[in-house]
């Protein structure tokens, strides 16, 4: 049990989070992660957001080289698993919000049918959050992260320029409303299924820079595990507004940390990044993806040599 955090997990949860390296700053050179590129649809429109396809020069999230079928989401798992055994987790995070995507379910469906063990991870802006809870339980979803960039909705209205709730667009305070409030009841939600909750935050300087801290505390209340404050990067509506320094980013964090952990080692991913978080297997070249491969094949080698030799010597 976390006692300064009131937090208590099953054994199972607790090595989840130990193998997750967005969760565990202790996992990032350990263990890997893969995300799926299968949903491209979004439901809201940030001022900050620019979904990119077909796109090899950038890391950042909403990027990605190609959107894959459910099917083509499965042969690559296949393929990355038994060539990189240190992935420890699936997951869809864009480069649209996976909840507004049919795909991001059948693509889970069919990695869990052949690799019933894996650990599933989902990124979303939380608006269809409550009512598709159901199906990512049943899917066996362990960890979700949940973008928050307000908990006031005039904060939050002028951050998003509007979100689509069941085929009808509500723009500014209205729709900040309906987002803000399934945001928080689906975490509450997710929190009493067992499911191990991270918060992302875009800093956006002149914005939500002095309102951060409200965030964090609201999160608190409801038992999310980690917060990830994340930098603006300048681009969209929001192309004219600066990125915040790096010591704005860690004094807003610092800020935070006493209501909720903090990641500090976010590289803000693509929407097909795999491998290590610092070590992004999407934008490497196929030679140095191969070296990696050998690499792998020998320590594999030399961990059996030396159990082997360790268990003859029990013997």
């Amino acid at each position: 049990m976390l006692e300064e955090e009131n937090f208590t997990f099953d054994r199972d949860r607790y090595r989840i989070i130990a193998e997750h390296p967005c969760y565990s700053e202790n996992a990032r050179h350990r263990f890997g992660r893969m995300h799926l590129a299968v949903a491209p649809k979004c439901n809201i429109q940030c001022n900050f957001c620019v979904r990119d396809f077909a796109c090899v020069n950038e890391n950042r999230p909403g990027v990605t080289m190609e959107i894959l079928t459910p099917a083509e989401a499965l042969e690559k798992v296949r393929q990355a698993l038994s060539d990189y055994p240190f992935i420890k987790v699936i997951g869809v995070a864009g480069p649209g919000d996976p909840l507004a995507n049919e795909e991001t379910f059948e693509a889970l469906r069919l990695v869990r049918q052949e690799f019933p063990n894996i650990t599933f991870c989902m990124s979303t802006n939380g608006l269809m959050l409550p009512e598709k809870l159901p199906e990512l339980v049943k899917l066996g979803v362990a960890t979700l992260t949940v973008t928050i960039n307000a908990v006031d909705p005039e904060i939050q209205g002028q951050i998003c320029e509007y979100v689509n709730y069941h085929g009808k667009i509500y723009r500014g305070v209205e729709g900040a409303r309906i987002q803000i409030k399934n945001q928080l009841d689906g975490i509450e939600a997710a929190v009493r299924e067992g499911i191990v909750i991270k918060v992302n935050t875009v800093l956006v300087p002149g914005i939500n820079d002095g309102h951060v801290v409200e965030i964090a505390k609201a999160v608190r209340e409801r038992e999310v595990y980690i917060m990830n404050i994340r930098s603006l990067i300048p681009q969209g509506a929001f192309a004219h507004i600066r990125a915040p320094t790096p010591e704005e980013r860690q004094a807003t964090q610092d800020a935070c940390e006493p209501y909720v952990r903090q990641m500090r080692h976010c590289r803000q991913c693509r929407a097909d990044a795999y491998g290590y978080i610092d070590q992004d297997m999407s934008q490497m070249s196929e030679e140095r993806r191969n070296l990696i491969k050998i690499q792998i094949r020998e320590d594999l080698e030399k961990a059996k040599e030396t159990l082997n030799k360790n268990g003859k010597e029990e013997s």
